[in-house]
């Protein structure tokens, strides 16, 4: 749409309000909200102020003042807004030199895409995350000087056998039992089909929805494929309608990756391939798998680049506790057909060369998708043009493969740190063509370690309390 059609559109449903949506650097919608008659086509060019220095990773106190540019294709109804409201997804500018904001989010996707077109290699790229989450009933926790705690509950949880409910009716999920159950055991397929309808009522087309492997209420919709910057915009969609429709069901969500002990984490499984005059690129029916020699490469810069890559892709100090061996984590840096212990796969449900692509499924959706999208694309770009070979493929279950051959395959950072540490020393990729630039890595790196490494390692916990109290 145009400006123009942006108003018209307005106009027709009777919008009242526009809400104006962007997005911080770690990756959480920020919003401010104007009457209708306070927004017209001179603000899609001028732009709305706001202050900068209130958004986390944003600007200092003395450079306060941003603009944000709304996207006239983003414009939808807002689905949760009790008067008609109209939202928009913005860009983030300066208002002194009306450049683009080096650290937008989405300013660092579109120009990934720039980037991809520059090289000649491909024009497109398709995504196609898998996001998983945890429908809870109750979440409660605290955290002070003398005190720590968290509790959450589910009406699924494995923990709920023996509880008293007037009546309690089991039926509950045993722990990594999880996957596929028809209801009553799965009590959730009502409510993940009314968040399937909301998302698709908002622009957004769904291919599946299902129970996920964990007790406690664990669940995965799946989006069609998209490219980086509109599946981006769509996926903080897909989470911002997710958690409403729980709210409205008095439930609450959460995408933090490992919420649960002992049981399965929730990630994100990102599919990707590359296009060229809209012909798939990663096919090619005598290669490993199907796929092409350019996918081959493009695995190897995923591959080579993936400690790094994790400082993005599972940027929380929860993420690590979802990457360990044993609960489906791909912790392994290896590629294969069909093979879910590896971190990249290459999915086999369809000889279709369109369907051809590759799925690296360490990422989390705790990330900025933006930022991640846009990392895992100019890695995999590395990997194609300096012709980066991954190691041999391996079909094998890498749980149950002996310690000594396991030795021999890389493995993710085991914790926020080490993947920071590794961000640092290897962001050479990142800079290509200026998409990522020095002051947004070492801003995200300092942000992590001074608001999230240090805190969570400075601070005892509870379990330590049990371990070492009466020494």
């Amino acid at each position: 749409m145009t400006p123009k059609d942006v108003l018209a559109f307005a106009k027709e449903k009777n919008v009242k309000m526009v809400d104006l949506k962007f997005m911080d650097l770690p990756g959480l919608w920020q919003h401010i909200t104007v009457p209708l008659n306070m927004f017209g086509e001179n603000d899609f060019k001028e732009g709305k102020g706001f202050d900068g220095s209130s958004i986390r990773g944003f600007q200092e106190i003395n450079e306060s003042d941003m603009i944000l540019i709304p996207d006239p294709s983003t414009a939808i109804m807002d689905p949760f807004c009790d008067i008609p409201t109209l939202s928009l997804i913005c860009n983030v500018k300066d208002p002194v030199t009306g450049d683009h904001y080096s650290r937008d989010p989405r300013y660092v996707a579109q120009k990934a895409e720039k980037y991809l077109l520059g090289t000649g290699l491909a024009d497109t790229s398709y995504w196609g995350p898998e996001a998983e989450f945890f429908i809870f009933d109750d979440v409660r926790y605290d955290e002070n000087h003398h005190s720590s705690f968290y509790t959450i509950d589910s009406v699924e949880g494995d923990w709920n056998t023996g509880r008293i409910e007037n009546p309690n009716l089991g039926y509950k999920p045993r722990y990594k039992e999880g996957y596929f159950p028809v209801p009553p055991t799965d009590s959730y397929q009502n409510l993940r089909n009314e968040m399937v309808m909301r998302l698709m009522e908002a622009g957004i087309p769904i291919e599946t929805q299902h129970h996920e492997v964990a007790s406690g209420g664990q669940a995965e919709i799946d989006m069609k494929y998209e490219t980086l910057t509109k599946q981006a915009d769509l996926l903080m969609l897909y989470k911002y309608i997710i958690k409403n429709v729980a709210k409205a069901h008095n439930k609450t969500v959460t995408f933090m990756p490992k919420p649960i002990f002992q049981d399965n984490g929730s990630g994100m499984h990102v599919h990707q391939s590359l296009w060229k005059g809209g012909k798939p690129l990663f096919y090619d029916e005598k290669g490993y798998a199907g796929l092409s020699q350019m996918g081959i490469y493009y695995i190897g810069g995923i591959l080579a680049h993936a400690s790094s890559l994790m400082g993005l892709c599972a940027p929380t100090t929860n993420s690590y506790k979802r990457l360990v061996p044993g609960y489906e984590a791909p912790v392994n840096m290896i590629y294969s057909q069909r093979n879910r212990s590896a971190a990249c796969r290459i999915p086999m449900y369809s000889k279709s060369p369109a369907s051809k692509r590759i799925e690296f499924r360490s990422p989390d959706a705790s990330c900025n998708p933006y930022l991640a999208f846009s990392a895992m694309l100019l890695a995999g770009l590395d990997g194609v043009q300096k012709k980066i070979m991954p190691p041999e493929p391996c079909d094998k279950n890498l749980y149950d493969m002996p310690k000594e051959e396991l030795k021999k395959i890389k493995s993710v950072p085991s914790s926020l740190a080490e993947a920071l540490n590794a961000l640092e020393a290897d962001h050479d990729y990142l800079l290509k063509g200026n998409v990522f630039t020095k002051d947004v890595i070492e801003t995200w790196v300092d942000y992590k370690r001074k608001k999230e490494v240090d805190p969570v390692r400075l601070r005892p916990t509870p379990y330590e309390f049990y371990l070492y109290y009466d020494i």
